[in-house]
Parts: C-alpha cells; sequence; structure tokens
C-alpha cells in the first residue's frame, strides 16, 4: 500500500514537475517571440529612418547639380549673349563710318562738281584771252618777218632748234648737280636704313631662317605639349620668346622666331623636355634656363674655336661672345660666323701677296661683320656698331678702322680696309653663297643687261661683281657727258622698279672718243 502510495506520489510529482516544465517553456517562447517582434520593429524603424536620411541627401546632391548646372547655363548665356552686344556695337559702329564716309564722298562729289564749274568758267576766259594773244603774236610776227627777212617757218625751226639744244643742256647740268647733291645728303641715312633693316634683322627669307621642325615620336606628345588648356605651351613661348606651331603635320612641331639664338634654345629644351616626359610650367621654366646657359658657355667656346681656326691669338672676353654669337646670325641667308671665317682667310691671302700684316688683316677680317651681334635695341649701321664696339675693347687702330670703313661709314686709313671691303665683296657675291642658285644667278645677270641695253645710244652692256655693278658702254655721237649722267640715273630708275635683288646695283656709264688711223 506504501508502495503504491509512493508510486502514485512519484507520478503526481513528475506530472507536475512535467506540466510546470511546460509552462515555463512556453512562456520564455511567448517572451522570446515578443523580443524578436520589439526587435524587428526597432530595426524597421532605423531602416526608415536611415532611408529617409539618405533620400534627403539623394535630394539635395541632386539639387546642388541643378543649381551648379543652372549656373554654368546662366554663365554660358549671359557670355554668349555679351559677345551678342559686341557684335551688336562693332556692326553700329561700321554702320555709323559707312554712314560718315558716305557723307564724306557726298561732299567731295559736290566740291568736285563746284571745281569742275569753277574751271570751265576759267577756261572760257582763257580761251577768249588766248585767242586775243594768238591775234597779238600774228601781228607781232609779221612785224618780226618784215624786220628779219626770214619767213615764220624758218625762225620758228631756227629758235626750236636752239631753245631745245640749250634746254637740254642746261637740264642734263642742272639733274647732275641735284643729283650729285642728294647723293651727299642721303648716303648715310640710306646706308643706315638699308644696314639696320636688312643686314641686322636677316629677314629677307622667312621659311629657311625663321622656323625650326622638331620631330616628335608620336602625335599622342602634342596634347603634352600643349598641356592643359595650353598652359604648358604658353609657359613654353613666355619663357623662350618663339612661337610654337602644332598643326596637323605629321609627328612634328614648328619652332618660328627671328632670333636664331633663341630658336636653338627652344629646340634643344623642347627636346630635352620630351625626353623626360615631365612637362609642366615649372619644368619648363627650369628647362629653357639651364639650356640658355649652356648655350651661352658654346658661344664662348664658339668664339675660341673660330680664333684658333683662323690662327689668331687671344681677344677681349666680350669680343669672344660677340664672335660666338655670329652663329646665330645670318645675312641673306648666308651664315655670319662661316662668312666672317671665309673674309679672314681671304683677307690673310691678299695681304700676304702685298707684303701688308696678315695677322691684322685677318683679325680685321674675322671681326669686320661684329657689329651684325650687337642687340637690336641699338640704333645704327652694322659697321659703326662694330667700330665702337672693337675701339670699346682695344682692338688694334687699323683693325678698328677697317670694320667701321668696310661699307664706307668712315674713310679708309690703311690698305687693310680696301682688302677687307674687297674679300667682303668676294665672300658674298660668289654664286651660293648667299641662298641664290647658278640658274637664277645667270638669269638675274642676263635681265641686268637687258634692261640696260633697252635705252638709246647704248652699245655694249657688262654685269661684273656678281650684278653689283653694271657697266654701260654708249654711243659718243649720239650721248654726250651731261646725257650720260641722265642715262645712268634713267637706268637704275628701271633697275628699281623691273627687278628684285639684294643690296644695291652700280651703274656706270662709259663714253669714250677713239681716233684709229693706219699706217701703210
Amino acid at each position: 500500500m506504501d508502495i503504491v502510495v509512493l508510486i502514485l506520489m512519484v507520478v503526481v510529482i513528475c506530472a507536475a514537475a512535467f506540466y510546470a516544465g511546460w509552462y515555463l517553456n512556453n512562456r520564455a517562447g511567448e517572451n522570446k517571440i515578443i523580443s524578436a517582434e520589439e526587435r524587428a520593429k526597432k530595426i524597421i524603424a532605423d531602416a526608415e529612418r536611415d532611408a529617409n536620411a539618405m533620400a534627403k541627401e539623394k535630394l539635395l546632391e541632386v539639387k546642388d547639380e541643378w543649381y551648379k548646372k543652372k549656373q554654368e547655363f546662366d554663365a554660358d548665356a549671359n557670355q554668349r549673349r555679351n559677345k551678342l552686344q559686341q557684335y551688336e556695337k562693332q556692326l553700329e559702329n561700321r554702320e555709323e563710318n559707312i554712314d560718315r564716309k558716305v557723307e564724306l564722298l557726298n561732299k567731295k562729289e559736290r566740291e568736285l562738281h563746284q571745281l569742275r564749274r569753277e574751271l570751265d568758267e576759267k577756261s572760257k576766259g582763257v580761251e577768249t584771252k588766248q585767242a586775243n594773244l594768238q591775234k597779238l603774236i600774228e601781228e607781232e610776227n609779221t612785224r618780226l618777218e618784215r624786220a628779219s627777212g626770214m619767213s615764220r617757218d624758218e625762225a620758228k625751226r631756227t629758235l626750236m632748234e636752239n631753245l631745245i639744244n640749250t634746254a637740254k643742256t642746261e637740264a642734263a647740268q642742272t639733274l647732275k648737280d641735284i643729283r650729285d647733291q642728294a647723293r651727299e645728303e642721303a648716303k648715310k641715312e640710306a646706308q643706315k636704313i638699308i644696314v639696320q633693316a636688312i643686314q641686322r634683322s636677316g629677314a629677307d627669307h622667312a621659311v629657311e631662317s625663321t622656323v625650326s621642325v622638331l620631330n616628335i615620336q608620336s602625335d599622342e606628345m602634342k596634347g603634352r605639349i600643349i598641356g592643359r588648356e595650353g598652359r604648358n605651351i604658353r609657359a613654353f613661348e613666355a619663357a623662350t620668346g618663339v612661337d610654337v606651331i602644332v598643326d596637323d603635320t605629321p609627328e612634328a612641331v614648328i619652332l618660328s622666331g627671328f632670333d636664331a639664338f633663341r630658336r636653338e634654345v627652344a629646340r634643344v629644351s623642347l627636346e630635352r623636355l620630351i625626353a623626360d616626359g615631365r612637362i609642366h610650367p615649372a619644368r619648363i621654366e627650369e628647362v629653357v634656363e639651364k639650356v640658355r646657359k649652356e648655350l651661352e658657355e658654346e658661344i664662348v667656346r664658339t668664339g675660341e674655336n673660330a680664333l684658333l681656326e683662323v690662327g689668331l691669338p687671344g681677344a677681349h672676353q666680350e669680343i669672344i661672345k660677340h664672335i660666338g654669337r655670329m652663329k646665330y646670325r645670318s645675312s641673306y641667308g648666308q651664315n655670319l660666323l662661316q662668312h666672317s671665317i671665309e673674309v679672314s682667310f681671304l683677307c690673310g691671302i691678299m695681304s700676304s701677296e702685298l707684303g701688308i700684316d696678315s695677322m691684322l688683316a685677318k683679325r680685321a677680317g674675322l671681326l669686320h661683320d661684329i657689329g651684325k651681334t650687337v642687340d637690336r635695341s641699338v640704333e645704327g649701321p652694322h659697321a659703326l656698331l662694330g667700330y665702337e664696339l672693337a675701339k670699346k675693347y682695344n682692338e688694334h687702330p687699323i683693325v678698328v678702322n677697317a670694320i667701321g670703313s668696310h661699307h664706307e661709314d668712315i674713310p679708309m686709313e690703311h690698305p687693310i680696309a680696301a682688302i677687307v671691303q674687297a674679300a667682303d665683296a668676294i665672300s658674298g657675291a660668289r654664286p651660293g653663297a648667299r641662298r641664290e642658285s647658278v640658274e637664277g644667278y645667270v638669269k638675274r645677270l642676263e635681265k641686268l643687261e637687258s634692261l640696260a641695253q633697252s635705252f638709246q645710244g647704248v652699245a655694249k652692256t657688262y654685269a661684273i661683281q656678281a650684278g653689283r655693278e653694271i657697266r654701260v658702254i654708249v654711243e659718243h655721237d649720239r650721248i654726250d657727258d651731261a646725257m650720260a649722267d641722265q642715262l645712268s640715273h634713267d637706268i637704275a630708275l628701271k633697275i628699281q622698279q623691273e627687278m628684285e635683288y639684294p643690296g644695291q646695283i652700280k651703274v656706270v656709264v662709259i663714253r669714250e672718243v677713239r681716233a684709229i688711223s693706219f699706217a701703210k
């Protein structure tokens, strides 16, 4: 019995424990579900809040972008509006100018009509007076015929012949005097203008002497040379002083400038920048400055080598620099340094033949065009500039005089000056020295002779000194001494009008009388 009760109690206790466990477990599950639902609601609320914040942020970004686009559109519209206003203003100014010109033309036309009326009235008065004068002349001629015993035609013919001969002689002599005076007054001014503009600037052919072509590996490099919004190319042009032309020419960039030294600095600098790959304004300025210093050192070495080549002793450091700068100067396409070295050798040869100091002659020949290297801001003929430069650095007086007188700007004081002048003409005048083909050279001489031959009274013509002088031999019975001077002027004027040539051409008219007989 006790065992049964005990068993029942154990069963009851187990059932109670099972029920209590089940109840507690059920309540714990419900609590977890409630907690999970609360967490889910919280997550959803946080997500909705984040989504709202993100939507607001995106909306602000869209508004900012829209505002920027609107500002750009407004700026572009304002710019175009300003351009249109400028064009309208230009058109208005042109219309006003046209109206003023039309009004001026109308005014001139009215003045012209008024002048025509006045001229017509004066013409009528002149005709009346001329008729009266003719009547008086007829009466006077009748009296003169009776007094002289000559007919009117005979007297007129005699008088006209005398007047024509007298007028020709007096006119020719007067023109000769005027031209002689004009030559003396205009000589120095003409030399200054021509030498300054042509010899020192050296711009007579723009393609060969003012551009350098730099080859590049690919056309992609052109974009890097130009840079963003063109900043690299602007910085390069500002640093070098030359124009950079980047066009459709494949794998090539053109450097343009009148100064050969600046162009060489630009060429070497651009080559180094392309090889280095770093192309930006700061790097450009650094490379250009470095190259400029290197080339200035190279100029000194070039001057020293030129002195050694012609066998001369040293000179003042500034003189050596100016000799080196000749490498970057040209005259009619002829390199100035090579021309000066050639003149120096010619002077040495001729002076040796004449028994004159060849060292001084060679030195004068090398330095004769040194004035062309003087800065372009200094005005004056290159011969006088070189004269002052050589005098400043204590060159020999004979050398100084030869430099200043080789274009006859000052009187020659020594035979070496004449030798330098002759050597300069030889070096510059030979065919091919100054970018002129032999065919063009011959044609120019033939045309020069034919122009002089076209005048009446000319017997023979000879072009000499490579076309720098034309000798004209005239018929002595048709051209007298006074008319010979007039003929030289007319030939020179026709050459100026119909020919293109470097420097100047001297016209020499020769008139001579030869009496020949034979003893038999």
